[in-house]
């Protein structure tokens, strides 16, 4: 079960079942073909829909897509995320922030946050260079920044430390 809220609308939940894919508990029939890497190609309800991945965040779970050149933003939640929310959770998991890490292998073409700052959950503290994409890594959540680990230039590896709070 899933919960994905598109440009922050109110959320729509996602149920992946060996029937197929429920969308707020009715079946959604669709016609999916991956065209390239990032790049694919959907057909619903004899309309078609070209879609691009253009980031992929894994730490605040959102994903950028280009639908037909409008771009979305998508923000999803997956059976723990909408557990924690349950028990009143949600919020204090989300506030503290200890570091950022690469979320995949890159160049570090840019950094706008430096020691000292203050950032705010979503602010761009750093643009990564991956598969000649570039993926803007945000905040994800409210903190000063103690210490940057990388410089503009830097090969990072996935996973490696990037900016301590």
């Amino acid at each position: 079960m899933y919960k994905a809220s598109v440009n922050a609308a109110e959320p729509v939940s996602i149920e992946i079942t060996p029937a197929g894919i429920m969308l707020n508990e009715q079946p959604y029939a669709w016609d999916l073909s991956k065209l390239a890497d990032r790049q694919y190609h959907i057909l619903k309800n004899d309309q078609s829909f070209s879609v691009e991945v253009l980031s992929i965040e894994a730490a605040t779970k959102t994903v950028r897509l280009k639908i037909n050149g409008h771009i979305q933003e998508v923000q999803v939640k997956d059976r723990f995320d909408l557990l924690l929310e349950q028990m009143g959770m949600s919020n204090a998991a989300a506030g503290k922030v200890n570091n950022i890490k690469a979320p995949m292998p890159g160049l570090i073409v840019g950094i706008s946050a430096q020691p000292g700052d203050v950032v705010a959950k979503g602010d761009t503290v750093l643009i990564l260079e991956a598969m000649k994409m570039e993926n803007a890594i945000k905040a994800p959540g409210d903190g000063t920044v103690k210490a940057v680990k990388i410089q503009k230039g830097d090969r990072v590896e996935k996973g490696q430390v990037l900016i301590e709070f």
